[in-house]
């Protein structure tokens, strides 16, 4: 691969970049793990529990739970994940599959195939660790069964958010390139996903991709959705909240519009969540914390909608940008279930994969 010769995608600043999105990722996937169930912490539950607790607006790692019943409701995790708690990351599938999307670019380069990607799967990833659309494509490749079928024999998750929260590592070894990141995320998510949840990794790769060289989220988002088909129910409800927005309408009330238009998909399909994800970035409006705090308090899949805002957001500032009560934290370390990285260093990963660019 030769190196992007563009400004911000190579050097210092690439390794800052770079470095911005892994701390983005982890962050904003910390601060929504503890109310990513979204049929139970509603936008309005959610803020409920921010209101209750104080911390409204959010601006840190959320609060300890004011009350009994916030308590009851929370994730198990919620005790390692809030302010004043956090000592490195929580163990999870969000930064899990970066995590394996860069021994997947290590082990096999750019011109990986899907079906060593299935392999490696098996010989990196715990079965148990697997959710939805992984875990059955995890499954049927037990089986024998090999991609694409693996996305589609008794797979009724093939359009949820799995595949998208797999993407972050392609964009960010394609700083500038989103159509390679897209290319690069398709074949990924051919082993668990078809149609929109596709679609949905390839728009995330190119909007991270884009992040390195575009002037404004704005214009990162109009990259990243070149890259998918116009017509497609993605492109479609992208380019509604990105009208919604344009007419002055708040926040509140481009969510609450876009809920009523995708109800009945269910709270971890992709399309939802990109919403959320798309209100989050143009409402933040490059500013990080305000980024993963709207994008979290939107709702549905939280972490894993924390996770990708942080890593655009991250990239967009930079990870010496990044407000440092996010940062110190994570004491520089990740906690994996992927098969020899448990324990690694956040820093470690990111030069790791500044190598990837540059080789």
């Amino acid at each position: 691969m030769t190196p992007v010769g563009t400004a911000g995608t190579t050097g210092p600043a690439l390794a800052d970049r770079v470095l911005g999105g892994w701390l983005g990722r982890i962050a904003g996937n910390m601060l929504g793990k503890p109310v990513e169930q979204g049929e139970v912490w509603t936008r309005d539950r959610i803020d409920g529990y921010l209101r209750r607790a104080g911390a409204l607006p959010l601006t840190d790692y959320l609060p300890e739970p004011a009350t009994e019943e916030d308590r009851g409701r929370l994730r198990p995790e919620w005790r390692r994940c809030v302010r004043g708690r956090v000592h490195g990351s929580c163990r999870d599938d969000d930064v899990d599959y970066a995590i394996l999307g860069l021994d997947l670019l290590e082990t096999h380069g750019f011109a990986f195939t899907t079906e060593q990607l299935g392999d490696l799967w098996l010989l990196r990833l715990p079965y148990l660790q697997t959710f939805t659309a992984e875990r059955v494509a995890y499954r049927n490749l037990a089986g024998g069964i090999r991609p694409p079928l693996t996305a589609t024999y008794d797979n009724p998750y093939q359009e949820w958010i799995g595949a998208l929260i797999r993407a972050d590592v392609y964009g960010w070894t394609s700083p500038g390139a989103p159509r390679r990141a897209a290319a690069l995320a398709r074949r990924d998510a051919v082993l668990s996903h078809t149609g929109n949840g596709v679609y949905g990794a390839m728009w995330s790769a190119a909007l991270i991709a884009a992040a390195f060289t575009a002037p404004t989220v704005r214009g990162a988002l109009e990259e990243a959705l070149a890259v998918i088909p116009a017509s497609s129910r993605l492109a479609r409800t992208v380019r509604r909240v990105t009208a919604l927005h344009d007419t002055g309408l708040s926040w509140a009330d481009t969510l609450a519009t876009i809920g009523g238009e995708t109800s009945g998909l269910g709270w971890i399909h992709t399309v939802p969540n990109a919403a959320v994800l798309t209100a989050g970035l143009l409402y933040g409006d490059g500013d990080f914390t305000r980024t993963i705090a709207l994008t979290v308090r939107g709702g549905l899949d939280t972490d894993s909608n924390g996770a990708t805002a942080g890593s655009v957001a991250g990239v967009l500032t930079g990870a010496r940008a990044i407000p440092a009560h996010w940062t110190d934290p994570l004491e520089d370390t990740v906690h994996s279930a992927v098969f020899g990285f448990d324990g690694v260093r956040i820093s470690e990963l990111a030069e790791r994969t500044v190598r990837l660019v540059e080789t």
